[in-house]
């Protein structure tokens, strides 16, 4: 009953899973890049969420670690504040790093997405 089927959602999520992997710390540094102002984890969340037509729209918690480790990288730095509507909220803004990175890091996706989509151009039948 469906067996082929279910195979085929289970590699999707596994290929999908692999492939957010390497670019949510792009997406998440083109967030905080184009923002006018630090963010919030549940703010970058909703507008991954919006900017990326529900695709790039994950478990926010899996957004954390992502960054912590761009933090960690000096590519973002963050602060604490009181908020009123609820626990003391982390803001992220990206560093002059976080801004170099984010200009190499979408090189080097633009080339990627350009020579896969020149590989699946050319198996077309």
């Amino acid at each position: 009953m469906g067996g082929s089927e279910d195979q085929g959602d289970v590699h999707l999520r596994k290929f999908q899973k692999e492939l957010s992997a390497g670019t949510v710390s792009l997406a998440l540094l083109a967030v905080l890049g184009s923002a006018g102002e630090p963010m919030y984890g549940y703010q970058i969340a909703k507008t991954l969420e919006r900017l990326g037509d529900g695709v790039l729209s994950g478990k926010q918690s899996a957004l954390y670690p992502v960054l912590r480790n761009l933090q960690a990288a000096g590519l973002l730095d963050s602060f604490v504040e009181p908020s009123d509507a609820g626990p003391p909220r982390r803001y992220y803004r990206i560093t002059d790093a976080g801004h170099a990175a984010l200009h190499d890091w979408a090189g080097a996706w633009r080339a990627t997405r350009d020579s896969v989509d020149a590989v699946l151009e050319g198996t077309r039948e």
